[in-house]
């Protein structure tokens, strides 16, 4: 970890904390000190602000950047299901059951070790082992993510993800009947204080909101899309699970294994639209479910 520490002067008034670590680091994107500001590692007088705090003259500021950890990428042939790519962008449906980009214990296999050799132009803001990488969905999800080809088109899409001007509709198959045909759920998440790998509704968490539509009822479950207005870590997952819904499959937020599949959890990013980074034009894109997703809709059918 390096830490860097800087005090704010006369200069600094009315800026963004986000944006004023990046103007006095010039190693760090913008992009890139939102991401710190975010998981804490940014300090304002020994206290964590949010991105948008506006620091005061004489404030204490420091910046801790994590080191980058050694870990070598394997180019592979995943056979990709590029769904568009133009010089700046592509759009890539991931499979579930993909990790999205490397990590100790998952070296191989995930959606950046399939993007090295899909795509051979991606972002290196998010570093070497995220390459392109401008948001992602949870493994056991499948469907539509955003890559980004270059720097400028990575600014970009984060931007619109952190100004919520993304759209982005997921397909979900929930324990239970939900009666209502229209649903909004604002509940603040954050990690549980009793598990780390989870998260959960809490008081001081993030500001996080989910709109669902009912699809369709079956005897114990209900098919439902849900839009995202904010894009927390396992926000839908968490959030069906507080109105008393959880996915089915969901192996963290579920209950324990309720059918026969062998597929993972029933959430699959069907759409996503945004401006594009160079002309503007509002792109969508759609994908059809998974075999395994229609398969079990079918049994349940019938």
């Amino acid at each position: 970890m390096i830490t860097k520490t800087f005090v704010t002067t006369v200069e600094h008034e009315n800026q963004r904390l986000d944006t004023l670590v990046a103007s006095q680091i010039p190693e760090i994107s913008r992009t890139r000190a939102t991401e710190l500001v975010r998981d804490g590692l940014v300090l304002v007088n020994g206290e964590v602000k949010k991105a948008k705090y506006k620091p005061q003259v004489a404030n204490v500021i420091e910046v801790s950047i994590p080191m980058v950890q050694e870990l070598e990428i394997i180019v592979e042939d995943l056979q990709l299901d590029i769904v568009y790519e133009d010089p700046s962008v592509a759009v890539v449906n991931k499979p579930s059951g993909m990790v999205v980009h490397p990590s100790f214990g998952h070296s191989s296999g995930t959606l950046v070790n399939g993007l090295l050799y899909a795509i051979k132009d991606l972002s290196g803001i998010n570093g070497e082992k995220r390459p392109g990488i401008v948001h992602r969905i949870d493994k056991d999800t499948s469907g539509l993510l955003m890559v980004a080809k270059n720097d400028q088109a990575h600014d970009s899409l984060s931007e619109q993800l952190q100004i919520k001007a993304v759209t982005r509709e997921y397909i979900a198959l929930v324990h239970g009947i939900i009666d209502h045909e229209l649903g909004k759920i604002d509940a603040p998440i954050g990690r549980d204080p009793k598990d780390r790998i989870r998260y959960e509704v809490v008081r001081n968490g993030k500001d996080s909101v989910t709109h669902f539509e009912v699809i369709k009822r079956f005897a114990e479950y209900t098919l439902i899309k849900c839009r995202l207005e904010t894009g927390r870590t396992h926000q839908i997952r968490v959030h069906l699970r507080y109105i008393g819904h959880p996915i089915v499959g969901d192996p963290l937020y579920g209950p324990r294994k309720t059918h026969k599949s062998d597929f993972g959890q029933f959430l699959h990013a069907k759409t996503i639209g945004f401006d594009h980074p160079v002309t503007g034009e509002y792109l969508s894109f759609e994908t059809k479910l998974p075999m395994e997703f229609m398969e079990f809709l079918a049994t349940l059918e019938s």
